[in-house]
């Protein structure tokens, strides 16, 4: 529910009984809270996503997973309007995504000391495979905002000086921060839908507040969702710098564009495609609950490797 929504009793009811979780945004997309249907019975998992999440070679095999999921997509993104528009700035920046990725998949796991386990509960990281595998993301993910600019049909209207988040100084930036606020929500429904901890992650650390597993998971689908609507609504003119009004240097969306902005994230999340893995066709809102499905079968011992979501 974004904004001043309100809902009756029975309305409430009626998604409680069917496992719909609601969550309270604000006009710009932050997170205020949520109604959740009642703990999943699966105790199980959730115990076996603690000790994956302590153990620091699980943690850093399942991390270096959505770190590679995620810049294989981006990838993918900059070589889609590569082959369209042959842009220099583009061309330069694939390979190295690609350099990062290999990288990313030679990097050794091994953790020859004890890690310390902090009082936050989480492990940490400093000197750590782990801090190698978020050093990596985080070039790779650079290389992709320097070449995301160009992928904008009209750099004029529409200028990209680079990914910046709080606040967010442009409206490209406002219109992927909104994307990525609503995606995380999103995720986060679904992942306790399956029964997890949205709160314990493996790539994102654990902070008092911070949904770290569905943070992790949604790394995955940025580019193919987010990144994409925002693309198409700008590059299709759907949008116009006047739907913008900035309040404390943050630029965001006024309330009759937001509305045709949301229209078009869930179209996209209902859009189908043929699934990588399975190979039939399915919604992206569905393929990120079955990529939460894969993860709880690697956490029970059912599959041998999370396999990450990554498109051609």
């Amino acid at each position: 529910m974004l904004g001043e929504v309100t809902l009756t009793a029975s309305a409430f009811h009626l998604l409680l009984e069917r496992n719909v979780e609601i969550h309270f945004l604000t006009h710009t997309g932050r997170f205020r809270g949520r109604l959740s249907p009642g703990l999943s019975k699966n105790s199980l998992l959730r115990m076996a996503q603690h000790r994956a999440h302590l153990h620091l070679g699980q943690r850093c095999t399942l991390a270096r997973q959505f770190a590679i999921g995620k810049l294989t997509n981006q990838r993918t993104m900059l070589q889609r309007y590569q082959r369209r528009i042959d842009d220099p700035a583009i061309a330069l920046e694939i390979p190295r995504i690609a350099a990062t990725i290999h990288d990313l998949a030679a990097l050794s796991l091994d953790t020859p000391v004890a890690v310390p386990v902090l009082t936050t509960g989480d492990v940490g990281v400093e000197g750590t495979p782990l801090e190698t595998i978020v050093g990596y993301e985080g070039a790779g993910s650079a290389s992709y905002f320097r070449g995301f600019g160009s992928l904008l049909v009209d750099t004029r209207l529409w200028p990209f000086p680079g990914r910046t988040r709080r606040p967010p100084t442009d409206p490209v930036n406002a219109l992927l921060s909104f994307g990525y606020a609503l995606l995380t929500s999103q995720v986060s429904s679904s992942v306790q839908m399956v029964g997890f901890d949205p709160y314990i992650g493996y790539l994102h650390s654990s902070f008092y507040g911070r949904p770290a597993l569905a943070l992790d998971l949604m790394e995955e689908f940025r580019p193919l969702i987010v990144d994409s609507v925002v693309l198409t609504m700008l590059n299709n003119r759907m949008l116009a710098p006047a739907d913008f009004v900035v309040e404390f240097g943050a630029y965001r969306l006024k309330d009759t564009p937001r509305k045709t902005f949301l229209t078009r994230f869930e179209e996209r999340l209902n859009e189908e495609i043929t699934h990588p893995i399975f190979g039939y066709k399915v919604a992206y809102r569905r393929c990120i609950e079955l990529q939460a499905r894969l993860l709880a079968k690697f956490l029970t011992g059912e599959i041998a490797a999370y396999p990450p979501f990554v498109v051609r």
